[in-house]
């Protein structure tokens, strides 16, 4: 029994350490990835950049690729000359990498696409919460219980001062806005909105493994004791807790690994950010493809030098080297991970939103994270830090991954229309109308119905707001 717990604290302690880093690899963009990757370089003398004419030195002694961020599935030369496949020439396919490389730096791509878009905390909070199938209410709810979070993510209002807040327009009891409350700990970051550190913890700890070591104590000791660790310490809250101290301590492993202020992990990207994609999107033989840019995954391997340098070493020295080494694979291991978890869900939004892709914004089908979460068995949460800052290129220009996304009105023919595909009706119709005459926001309204989407007039002139769309009167031009 002792050599088993044991063991699994072991396993915990370094296991721990790898799923943070490939959490934190997957919610990089791309230009922070690059200065992470620069800076691991420059700290570990076991990690070093690839060379293009090296073809085997990316694989380390068990097999496992260490050339991060490669595909296999690039664009084809020729993608531009068959007529059913949609390659434009401005996107300059070119053949050289396995990872789908392409020239970005084309004069033809627009400046303004190229600039990554500032997101706040709040700014993803409130992107996932017009996902929800949430009501109108409960999603007024939400946005107050948002506005309500600090930058760490907690929310130290009471919810008395929530209710309060949402007066006059929302009578809503503490009992629903806690129903409310605990949809939004659901999203991502994992741990947000909590309104404890016991609580963030617990809902970091609700997401993972039921196989994980000591889990069951770790979450009686987040929901119980943990205030009392820094007093008594891990061997005065295992005889606490009548618990073995081997297992107390893997419990408290698993709990130290664990975020303490999730809401730090989205932090604004400075505006002069510019964007790298980190897939390319195109279409050969009617199937849309996509793989890794070649510059998404910039490219490492183990240094051989210094890994044969172990064995020639003292004690102290190859202990160093080693723990450099496993550092450096698991780096090289979350890589790999980052690449094919985002592949994997590009590769659903494609073939989810193939109509969006070839016709544009009208053909954008309502579309949750937990759809794609649920299809590729994956946490929501995954899904959320896999698309956070990444844009792909595809004949249509630079996308945001969040543009895959939107949330859906139900249509007279029984299906879903999504609120983007909407206010790109909207726009059409706006933009063929007589000058002279501009349609109200009550005649949008009535053409949309008469297409079959049930809309009201004040739904109209939110959507019309939210493009910046001048009311009726404003428009009049006299031609």
């Amino acid at each position: 029994m002792k050599t088993r717990l044991q063991t699994s604290l072991g396993q915990q302690l370094v296991l721990t350490p790898q799923l943070q880093q490939a959490i934190k690899l997957l919610q990089m963009s791309t230009t922070e990835l690059e200065l992470e990757i620069a800076q691991a370089v420059e700290s570990n003398p076991l990690l070093d950049w690839s060379d293009s004419s090296d073809e085997g030195a990316g694989v380390d002694k068990d097999g496992s690729s260490e050339d991060a961020g490669g595909d296999n599935d690039a664009p084809p030369d020729n993608a531009e000359s068959s007529g059913d496949d949609w390659a434009p020439a401005e996107l300059d396919w070119s053949s050289g990498g396995s990872g789908g490389s392409f020239d970005d730096d084309d004069d033809n791509g627009s400046a303004a696409e190229r600039v990554a878009e500032t997101e706040t905390l709040a700014d993803h909070l409130l992107w996932q919460l017009h996902l929800t199938h949430l009501s109108k209410r409960d999603r007024s709810i939400g946005a107050a219980l948002i506005d309500s979070l600090e930058d760490d993510g907690y929310l130290r209002e009471p919810l008395s001062a929530i209710a309060e807040a949402l007066l006059p327009a929302i009578h809503a009891g503490e009992e629903e806005i806690l129903t409310v409350l605990h949809q939004i700990q659901r999203f991502d970051p994992v741990g947000v909105a909590a309104r404890s550190l016991g609580e963030c913890l617990q809902l970091q700890l609700d997401v993972l493994p039921a196989d994980t070591p000591c889990l069951a104590l770790a979450r009686q000791v987040a929901a119980g004791p943990l205030e009392q660790l820094p007093r008594s310490g891990v061997t005065g809250l295992a005889q606490q807790l009548k618990q073995p101290l081997a297992e107390v301590e893997t419990a408290v492993a698993l709990l130290r690994s664990l975020d303490p202020r999730p809401g730090t992990q989205i932090a604004p990207l400075a505006q002069d950010t510019y964007v790298v994609p980190d897939v390319v999107v195109w279409r050969q033989n009617g199937i849309w493809r996509a793989a890794l840019a070649a510059h998404a995954g910039p490219k490492l391997v183990i240094h051989r030098g210094y890994e044969q340098m172990i064995r020639r070493c003292g004690d102290a020295d190859a202990g160093y080297l080693r723990g450099q080494l496993q550092e450096a694979r698991w780096l090289l291991k979350g890589l790999q991970a980052r690449g094919e978890t985002l592949l994997r869900v590009v590769r659903s939004l494609i073939q989810q939103q193939a109509g969006f892709l070839e016709f544009g914004e009208q053909a954008l089908r309502p579309l949750t994270l937990r759809e794609i979460a649920a299809e590729l068995g994956l946490h929501e949460s995954t899904v959320s830090r896999a698309i956070a800052r990444k844009h792909v290129r595809t004949p249509r220009g630079t996308l945001p991954l969040r543009a895959f996304f939107a949330s859906g009105i139900d249509t007279d023919g029984g299906g879903e229309a999504s609120s983007t595909a909407i206010q790109a009706m909207i726009r059409r119709l706006i933009d063929d109308e007589n000058p002279r005459k501009p349609l109200s926001d009550a005649k949008l309204a009535d053409l949309l119905k008469s297409s079959g989407i049930p809309v009201a007039r004040r739904t109209v002139a939110k959507y019309r707001e939210a493009m910046n769309i001048s009311a009726s009167h404003e428009r009049v031009r006299i031609v």
